[in-house]
């Protein structure tokens, strides 16, 4: 039997599965179909609407809706979800919003991750592990977020683009195109500034293999080379790393898109 801890001021649907030792607080809302994982956290009204599932150890922060219906207007109430992971921290008025058939059903967010306040993730997201959005972060539909991506508040980003892994996203940022992983982006219009070395070495990359990124990056945006003739340069280079050929990889991808976002290529209208 569950220890699930709950308020009696809480409103929390017969069919919501509690796991080991979760806290509902007051006046908080678990809807129909909802799990929620051991030593989980949902704080005074929050409100996780049906079909969400979450994982172990999450804090849902007061005042945070999670599993409402997108802001779509093809949405007819179909039986979508969000799926989130194990040990994130959602904070203060954060909205998650369900996906969409048209993009698969789910919305995701994975593990580790820091959602600060009033971030707003739209429907059929993918978020990876350890990403950072700040406050007010905007995310339209069907944006994918690498590992360990730092969004800074304020941003606001186009539907259908990507970030690549361990990328910076300085704030007040405007995205309409694909952020390469590894590096910085900022501004409005958004610019690549340089390799996000900082974040970088935080994480543990050597020295290495962040001097091999800023080699590609001098090749990649500040000679002037066509893109695909840069692309070609660095792939034969000798400081070719792991990394580089990630970086590499996404810019392929993106030229393959529309609009500079890879995803764009894979739309049906």
């Amino acid at each position: 039997m569950s220890t699930a801890n709950i308020h009696p001021s809480a409103l929390v649907h017969p069919s919501a599965k509690l796991g080991e030792d979760a806290v509902v607080g007051p006046f908080a809302v678990v809807g129909e179909d909802v799990v929620v994982g051991a030593r989980t956290r949902i704080e005074p009204h929050a409100v996780i609407y049906d079909g969400v599932q979450m994982g172990s150890e999450n804090v849902v922060w007061p005042g945070a809706v999670l599993g409402a219906f997108p802001q779509d207007l093809k949405f007819r109430g179909e039986r979508t979800r969000v799926v989130i992971g194990d040990g994130n921290q959602i904070r203060e008025g954060v909205t998650i919003h369900r996906g969409t058939e048209e993009g698969g059903g789910v919305t995701r967010v994975g593990s580790g991750c820091l959602l600060m306040a009033y971030s707003h993730v739209a429907h059929d997201g993918r978020l990876a592990d350890n990403v950072i959005l700040g406050n007010n972060v905007l995310l339209a539909g069907h944006i994918r977020i690498g590992d360990c991506a730092y969004i800074c508040g304020g941003t606001a980003m186009h539907h259908y683009t990507t970030v690549g892994q361990y990328a910076y996203v300085g704030g007040l940022t405007r995205i309409v195109h694909d952020v390469p992983p590894f590096l910085i982006v900022e501004g409005n219009p958004s610019e690549i500034r340089g390799v996000n070395a900082v974040g970088l070495g935080r994480r543990g990359f050597s020295a290495e293999a962040i001097e091999a990124l800023r080699k590609a990056y001098k090749v990649l945006f500040v000679r002037g080379l066509l893109r695909s003739e840069a692309i070609a340069e660095v792939a034969s280079s000798d400081y070719c790393t792991p990394e580089v050929m990630i970086l590499l990889e996404f810019l392929r991808n993106t030229m393959e898109g529309k609009h500079g976002r890879a995803q764009e290529a894979n739309r049906s209208h």
